[in-house]
């Protein structure tokens, strides 16, 4: 067993060798500029005048429950979960009457379903007891809706209320880094640079484009900057990287 005397000597090597260590120098990431926010934004929205959700809705409540079941899954399993259970329950009566269990049995495929089947009901039961049976336009009483966010209550004002909100998924969380167009250590600081820097002019549809654009080229692991049309105005320091080589095809 070790003595004190020996711990506190451990403790006074290792403090005298981080000492002698170099001091790691920690670099921020420099943001864009405004004019190249603008450039970057502006190139998104040529290359995709009309974006929308890849979610499928009908009303702000179909809307709204897609997105409280699209955390942690894909839009794709969201949509084959909700043609069926939209086909039993598409209101709030509907879906408390169909339950937890009812709900739950069309949305197995999709992750943590157990938790969203209860929310599905217990927010729908809120919207009648407290809302009518109609979805809020207002962010404090959709976030009082059980299994909504932020995040969540920004897609909704945005989708289906028209408003210029930005809900910071891991895509835009990813851009909004990488790209040096909102450089934050959290969703909310993101969000905040986000709508700070992005044009009002642009505001409303800049949830999509970056999304879509996070989704389908600025990826996580590999992002194929060779073929993104932003790829002037952004910083990411390894953005001229070539595509890559296929099997079978010869290199220059």
């Amino acid at each position: 067993m070790a003595t004190r005397a020996g711990k506190q000597a451990s403790k006074s090597a290792k403090a005298a060798d981080a000492a002698a260590r170099p001091a790691r120098k920690r670099t921020r990431k420099a943001s864009m500029s405004a004019a190249a926010a603008r450039t970057f934004i502006e190139t998104l929205a040529k290359a995709n005048p009309a974006p929308e959700t890849e979610l499928d809705y009908a009303d702000p409540y179909t809307l709204l429950v897609a997105v409280v079941l699209s955390a942690q899954a894909t839009d794709v399993s969201v949509n084959r979960a909700t043609r069926t259970l939209y086909q039993e329950a598409s209101t709030p009566a509907a879906m408390v009457a169909l339950g937890v269990d009812g709900v739950a049995r069309h949305i197995r495929s999709i992750g943590l379903w157990q938790g969203k089947a209860r929310n599905v009901v217990a927010l729908s039961e809120q919207l009648i007891a407290q809302h009518n049976g109609e979805v809020p336009r207002d962010r404090s009483a959709l976030e009082a809706l059980p299994g909504v966010g932020r995040k969540t209550a920004n897609v909704v004002l945005n989708v289906a209320f028209g408003e210029s909100t930005m809900a910071v998924d891991t895509h835009i969380f990813r851009i909004g880094n990488r790209t040096g167009l909102a450089p934050g250590k959290t969703p909310r600081a993101v969000e905040d640079g986000l709508m700070q820097r992005i044009p009002a002019d642009y505001l409303r549809e800049a949830h999509h484009w970056l999304i879509l654009h996070g989704r389908y080229v600025c990826k996580a692991r590999l992002p194929e900057c060779w073929r993104c049309v932003a790829r002037a105005p952004c910083g990411y320091p390894d953005k001229g990287l070539p595509a890559p080589i296929k099997s079978g095809q010869a290199s220059d």
